[in-house]
């Protein structure tokens, strides 16, 4: 039996741009909100296909982070009095959902749970998201 679940995360972080020109080439903050779809073959015993917990905590990471492409030259500044995310390339919300997707993918391989994220949207903005689906 094949069950799909959704969850959503909303997550503060701050991030730039470091190869755009325009606003965006600054330091600057949003509330991310992350909608997960997820497909497969729930637990025999629990009933389960994953815990919403574990979605949450994956994503979760990123709260009231900042996120810089990892070539950024002004990651070694900020470390220096914060922990700083990495990327590898700009923060976007495409390469953040491609992240989001493969970490969520990954943890599902990792737990030999028989899923795997089918859709996911990173909203940059209430009017403005990235949308990987399959």
């Amino acid at each position: 039996m094949t069950v799909a679940i959704y969850k959503e995360v909303q997550i503060d972080a701050s991030h730039r741009l470091l190869h755009y020109q325009g606003k965006c080439a600054n330091l600057h903050g949003h509330r991310w909100k992350i909608e997960v779809w997820i497909e497969g073959e729930p637990d025999a015993t629990t009933g389960i296909l994953l815990d919403y917990n574990v979605i949450k905590e994956a994503i979760g990471k990123y709260d009231h982070q900042i996120i810089l492409n990892h070539d950024d030259p002004m990651m070694p500044c900020i470390e220096k009095f914060q922990h700083v995310l990495t990327t590898p390339g700009d923060p976007t919300s495409e390469l953040l959902a491609k992240i989001f997707k493969e970490n969520l993918d990954g943890i599902c391989v990792g737990q030999r749970i028989k899923a795997h994220v089918t859709k996911i949207r990173v909203w940059e903005s209430p009017n403005c998201y990235a949308e990987i689906a399959e």
